[in-house]
């Protein structure tokens, strides 16, 4: 299956130029097809079908294991990246006085679960971030001796600047670190091994580069630290033999002890159609098809005297491109969302975020909106 060929699976695509992916994408049809049968199949046949959907989920688990070079053990479904990255927050075994390095500006799901920790006497130590970028040296210089633990987003929200994981993971296992990350912004376009990168947890949510239904996630516990994580939330599946209702309060000795009940199945069958299709179309193709595109709008930006705010280099760049508009940002951004082009305004900067469906038509019909800006 080809990027090109997949454009019809997109319906967006019948009335909008978008480029909002790194925002709330359009799930494909696929996708859409997959959470709706479920709830048709529900309607017909009520939970008739109840052990063939452990079994899907089981193979949507395999699935988000195989895209982040981990074990199915090391998997849990959640509903988004907060829910995944304040698990973690919560379970970690915090003594009064600890610290723990947290890169800002960053989106506010990877800074909050830190700041509540506040409360259990645990310090942050913020990683300023400079003009977007994020260095293994910037946390290097906000270390401290009482840090136990260094987060980072794999991508930057606003500018789109990657961080280098595994320099970052060599400096976290160098210090002696627990290392998380908020990975939403680079899975269905960058490459991650949390083995290779030595990440002890992630987490992130399917409903944007993934192109997912909203209200799924995922998090990934390396099996080393799942033992130490104590779950802030209980329910009926995190123990072991769950399908025993003989009251038997043992909890997964594996990262399914972090989902806690009942769950999004019509999300997660969609996530799983989600993730089928960019496996059919390759990674690989997905990354250089969006790269590409990154590099046409690029190309014209420049071409019209605007200053990117985004890398372009190898090792950097991601599947954001963020400029600053000739006029006032929020005006420009206006004019081309009322004239249907999917854009996100971000502190002043206008960020595109295209995928691999999209094509030269997108491309063109974006230009013509932003030429045509009242000024």
């Amino acid at each position: 299956m080809t990027p090109e060929s997949c454009r019809r699976l997109f319906p967006v695509t019948e009335q909008f130029v978008f480029l909002n992916h790194a925002a709330i994408a359009p799930p494909s049809t696929p996708a859409a097809e997959a959470a709706a049968a479920f709830h048709y199949g529900c309607a017909a046949r009520g939970s008739a079908d109840y052990f063939d959907w452990q079994e899907r989920l089981a193979g949507v688990r395999r699935s988000v294991a195989t895209l982040l070079g981990a074990g199915e053990e090391e998997v849990a479904l959640t509903g988004n990246t907060s829910e995944g990255l304040a698990m973690v927050a919560e379970a970690f075994p915090w003594r009064p006085g600890d610290a723990v390095l947290v890169p800002v500006p960053d989106f506010p799901a990877n800074v909050y679960p830190w700041m509540h920790l506040e409360r259990k006497g645990v310090k942050i130590r913020f990683v300023r971030r400079r003009q977007g970028r994020l260095t293994a040296d910037d946390f290097a210089r906000a270390l401290v001796p009482e840090a136990r633990m260094a987060v980072a987003s794999t991508v930057d929200f606003a500018s789109g600047y990657a961080t280098d994981l595994e320099a970052l993971g060599s400096f976290c296992r160098e210090k002696g670190l627990i290392f998380g990350v908020d990975a939403i912004q680079s899975l269905g376009v960058l490459a991650l091994d949390v083995k290779k990168c030595g990440i002890n947890f992630l987490a992130a949510g399917g409903h944007k580069w993934l192109l997912g239904p909203m209200g799924t996630g995922m998090l990934y516990v390396d099996a080393a630290l799942t033992p130490d994580l104590d779950p802030p939330l209980v329910g009926w599946k995190s123990v072991a033999d769950e399908e025993n209702f003989e009251l038997h309060f043992e909890l997964k000795e594996n990262a399914q002890k972090f989902e806690p009940g009942t769950m999004n199945l019509a999300g997660i069958f969609g996530l799983g159609a989600s993730l089928e299709l960019l496996r059919e179309v390759g990674p690989e193709a997905v990354r250089d098809r969006i790269f590409a595109l990154c590099d046409r709008f690029a190309e014209g930006l420049l071409g019209r005297g605007l200053e990117l705010a985004s890398p372009l280099s190898a090792g950097e760049r991601s599947g954001i491109l963020s400029f600053r508009p000739q006029d006032e940002a929020a005006a420009t951004f206006r004019h081309l969302m009322a004239n249907r082009v999917q854009v996100s305004l971000r502190g002043g900067l206008i960020r595109l975020a295209p995928h691999f469906y999209n094509n030269e038509d997108d491309v063109e019909g974006f230009f013509r909106v932003l030429d045509k800006t009242p000024r």
